[in-house]
């Protein structure tokens, strides 16, 4: 195998090299085919050719760049759901727990809702055969419970102490994947927006946020992009209109074969005024980066955070025969100033995923000045001229240092052993009626619910069930924080998965500094430079 994957790379390197000495396409695809006949023909061992053929096409696009990929034709439904919004299936969130499928939740609508299913029950049985056990994974439910729109899935439910299973037949159904996490608001008016990621269905979601905001009386918005990779171009100026006035740039592409390709806005957004924060981290990627280096080099907004990843390459997707999937880089994308955030990868695809641990070993996590720009990377805002760079993602108006106030290693045993799933979920399955009773809606919750000291001994004996090692002193500096995302979590399984942000933004210093900087129009203006 070893002087296979030789020829494959020696295929590969004269393919390069035959491309830059500018040889006819026919000569490069004539040479590859020949060289697979050959070693299927003549080879000392029998070889597995479409595994073969997978790892040079993997070889290839790895040599590109760090952004072009192969997805094989068995993963690319998966690899799409998420951006186009939607798959098939029952409709549940889950979680495993101790081997069963709890349910979280029912996505309202869906078809596990619509026949009775209720967050806290158990899946036992699925078209009659036993579903709990070691052989119950992520991939096990999902292979199990997800499956073509029309055909049914026989369940069998165990509820609360009743020893009798209910039987529930349901009908598979689209289910949409909502790409914004949540929304609500801070203060009467500020509103505040998380987006997970740029799908086909995030600028309907986001008007739709936006004008329930308005309702309820915002003016100004924070808009949370930390953490989001990216999604589909075109979704990204869609959000970019949102925020701009008509006849606005948002971004440009161009690449050697890619004409150059101009992304203007077409009518005034649905908040192109009143006063905007967006959130970015390391984390935020592509998309992300669309939306917010637009928003900078148009002075609409202020960005908040830290330097973010610098994924400035545009990949289009191409079939393949067998049902495969290359989405292969075609083109830069440029901020309107002309920015390309794209940082190098000159080095190669390992060191170039390798840049966020050294980013956070030469400190810059924590300290705005370790990061250095050369001022052939400087740029001039269209709207007051504030000085912008290019060269490797965005850097935010105001910077803001990694939380390592509650940090400790006890903080991060807790979270690696699954004590607070493991903990949050049997409180719930005991006190889901108490809870709902003495809180029945979220808003009452959040103000009053307090975990106490009992609360607190019973999650330290989770935490010894699951092997770990207690530090009084590391609890005391992280205790806050552990009691503020046990209550998030709880309120995540009685309710949603939004409620967890709604909870957690409350010590989020982040936030924190967005509604100071809203609040303050004199400095609001002299960020932007009015």
């Amino acid at each position: 195998m070893k002087k296979i994957l030789f020829v494959i790379l020696l295929i590969i390197s004269q393919l390069c090299l035959a491309q830059n000495q500018k040889a006819k396409p026919s000569e490069t695809t004539q040479k590859l085919a020949t060289t697979m006949y050959i070693i299927d023909n003549f080879y000392v061992d029998s070889t597995d050719m479409p595994k073969l053929t997978e790892e040079a096409i993997i070889a290839m696009l790895k040599s590109l760049d760090p952004h072009s990929a192969y997805i094989a034709a068995k993963d690319v439904q998966k690899a799409n759901e998420e951006l186009v919004g939607s798959f098939e299936g029952i409709g549940v969130t889950f979680q495993i727990l101790r081997d069963t499928i709890l349910v979280v939740s029912a996505v309202p609508g869906g078809p596990s809702e619509k026949v009775g299913i209720m967050a806290g029950d158990r899946i036992v049985k699925i078209d009659g055969e036993d579903a709990f056990g070691k052989k119950v994974n992520n991939e096990y439910v999902t292979k199990h419970l997800r499956g073509e729109k029309g055909t049914k899935v026989l369940l069998g439910i165990k509820r609360g102490d009743d020893p009798e299973l209910i039987d529930f037949e349901i009908v598979r159904d689209k289910i949409p994947l909502n790409s914004i996490n949540t929304y609500f608001m801070v203060d009467k008016k500020i509103g505040y927006i998380k987006l997970d990621k740029f799908s086909q269905q995030s600028v309907e979601e986001f008007e739709k946020a936006l004008k329930d905001l308005k309702n309820q009386g915002m003016q100004s918005l924070i808009f949370d992009l930390r953490g989001n990779s990216g999604g589909y171009l075109q979704t990204a100026f869609g959000l970019g209109n949102e925020f701009l006035g008509k006849d606005k740039m948002v971004v440009f592409t161009e690449g050697l074969r890619a004409p150059k390709q101009v992304f203007m806005t077409d009518k005034n957004g649905d908040f192109c005024e009143g006063r905007l924060v967006v959130l970015i981290d390391e984390g935020s990627a592509s998309a992300s980066e669309i939306v917010s280096g637009a928003i900078q080099d148009w002075d609409r907004g202020v960005l908040i955070g830290r330097r973010s990843f610098g994924k400035g390459l545009v990949q289009r997707p191409f079939n393949l025969p067998d049902g495969a999937q290359i989405r292969l880089t075609t083109a830069r994308y440029h901020t309107p100033t002309g920015r390309c955030i794209q940082r190098s990868y000159e080095k190669g695809s390992e060191e170039y995923f390798k840049e966020m641990t050294k980013r956070l070993e030469h400190g810059e996590y924590y300290h705005a000045d370790s990061i250095q720009f050369p001022d052939s990377l400087k740029y001039y805002t269209l709207t007051s001229g504030r000085t912008v760079y290019g060269g490797g993602g965005i850097m935010p108006d105001i910077f803001m240092p990694a939380d390592t106030t509650y940090s400790t290693k006890l903080l991060t045993d807790l979270i690696r052993k699954t004590v607070f799933n493991t903990y949050c979920v049997d409180y719930v399955l005991k006190n889901r009626e108490t809870i709902k009773k003495n809180y029945p809606d979220f808003e009452k919750f959040n103000k009053k619910f307090k975990v106490d000291d009992a609360m607190m001994d019973d999650f330290k004996k989770v935490a010894d069930q699951k092997g770990v090692k207690w530090n009084d002193e590391q609890f005391e500096r992280s205790t806050e924080w552990i009691q503020l995302r046990i209550k998030a979590i709880i309120a995540q399984n009685v309710w949603d998965i939004d409620k967890f942000y709604q909870v957690v933004a409350k010590e989020d210093k982040m936030i924190d500094k967005a509604i100071e900087i809203i609040n303050s129009k004199k400095e609001y203006d002299k960020i932007l430079g009015n």
